[in-house]
């Protein structure tokens, strides 16, 4: 009955329309009245979760990541993609994805990612003679990859979900290769669709432009050597190359490309402010959750659960990929995050499935979701620049589903693609 209490009331603040982080708080409220334990102890449990020097990462990249998108580095990072795939059939899909895994190591978001590289890539598709939807289809999927490919602040918010047990250098590690994966599955399709529909070939880039187009992308891919580069040589804590990256974002912004206006800034700040007062709200209440999920042994019975179905942690990994394809559907990746990651926990301790491994499937996982109607923020917001519906692009978004189950798939059952990397700094 605890249990029922709990997550009933979840479940139904979240159909009433409450928002996902305020049904948290509540129903951790009414977890607690209902065993009898002191509101006071929600409140600190509350207070304690964002009380985490790491957390200060996560302002800092989305800061980062929001000025270098909105200070032309979309477009420079376009140009240097158009270098080396703009010339083959279907070359500006291509560009479209190479764009995004470069814009991917600065953002670290997926909306961010569609609204920077779609609001440029996909006009200029259109009028290349691509089909609008397919531009929007291409440019959402790509967004993915932002969520895999360091710096990303979901990798924060797992290692946080894990107790902080988990490395969050080794998080960022274990992303390039699973999202370099999800690139070139993406690109396989493209490359067979465009020759199927004979979509049009791109225009190559003059030689001579080449240097120029290669300089100005390399300033702003400096803050990805610079955030992983400081972190790997030990230089600095994940949090202090945030930082660092942070206040590089700006001069480059400002000084380099020039291209943003400083009476601009107080609203991009503003902006930001809001995304990290939300996540960091969400943060607060879903650590009092876990505290009620854990008073009333919700890990323990859901390992209990599993183990009862089978021992095999394949078969585990297959029902978990399908639980979280169904659940991502539904609600928003990081409060997935938040509220799964402490109930498996326990159970791929017991299984011996490595913690990096399955921060990279549940993250790459929540991602699909994130495209995935009904609720999709980055498929709304992808349809928005594309100036499309939802129903036209959900129709056509089958083939990218595959590409993207595949490389599911790939890193679930190939536990070398996430922890190659990390295994070379043991």
């Amino acid at each position: 009955m605890d249990v029922l209490v709990l997550l009933g009331s979840f479940a139904l603040l979240c159909a009433l329309g409450v928002p996902v982080a305020y049904a948290l708080g509540l129903a951790a409220i009414c977890g607690a009245w209902w065993i009898d334990i002191p509101l006071e102890a929600i409140m600190l449990k509350i207070s304690d979760g964002t009380d985490d020097f790491a957390l200060l990462a996560i302002p800092f990249f989305v800061l980062a990541g929001a000025i270098m998108a909105e200070g032309g580095m979309a477009a420079r990072l376009i140009n240097l993609a158009r270098v080396f795939v703009g010339f083959i059939r279907g070359g500006l899909a291509l560009v479209n994805i190479m764009a995004s895994s470069l814009f991917g190591c600065i953002s670290g978001s997926s909306v961010a990612d569609t609204s920077a590289i779609g609001s440029v890539m996909i006009p200029q598709m259109v009028k290349a003679g691509f089909p609008r939807v397919f531009a929007t289809n291409v440019t959402i999927c790509g967004s993915v990859q932002a969520l895999l490919i360091p710096p990303s602040h979901n990798a924060v918010i797992y290692s946080l979900a894990a107790g902080g047990t988990v490395s969050v250098a080794h998080l960022f590690l274990a992303g390039v290769i699973p999202g370099l994966l999800f690139a070139v599955c993406l690109i396989g399709l493209v490359l067979w669709v465009s020759h199927k529909r004979d979509y049009p070939k791109g225009e190559p880039v003059a030689l001579a432009d080449v240097p120029r187009i290669v300089i100005e992308a390399l300033w702003g891919l400096v803050t990805v050597v610079i955030i992983m580069g400081g972190i790997l040589s030990g230089v600095f804590t994940p949090t202090e190359s945030a930082a660092v990256a942070c206040v590089y974002a700006f001069l480059v912004t400002f000084l380099v490309y020039r291209d943003y206006k400083w009476r601009d800034l107080p609203h991009l700040v503003h902006r930001v402010v809001k995304t990290v007062a939300m996540v960091m709200m969400l943060i607060g209440f879903s650590v009092a959750f876990g505290y009620m999920m854990a008073l009333m042994q919700i890990p323990a019975k859901v390992t209990q659960f599993f183990l009862s179905i089978s021992d095999n942690k394949y078969v585990f990994l297959l029902l978990v990929n399908l639980l979280l394809l169904l659940l991502g559907t539904f609600m928003d990746l990081a409060p997935m995050l938040l509220i799964c990651t402490p109930i498996f926990m326990p159970v791929i301790a017991k299984l011996g499935i490595d913690p990096v491994h399955f921060g990279m499937i549940m993250i790459l996982n929540l991602g699909i979701g994130l495209i995935t109607p009904p609720v999709g923020p980055t498929l709304f917001v992808g349809c928005a620049v594309g100036k499309v519906t939802m129903e036209q692009v959900s129709r056509e978004l089958w083939p990218f589903y595959g590409a993207m189950c595949v490389a599911l798939l790939l890193v679930t059952y190939v536990p070398a693609l996430s922890l190659w990397l990390p295994g070379l700094m043991k």
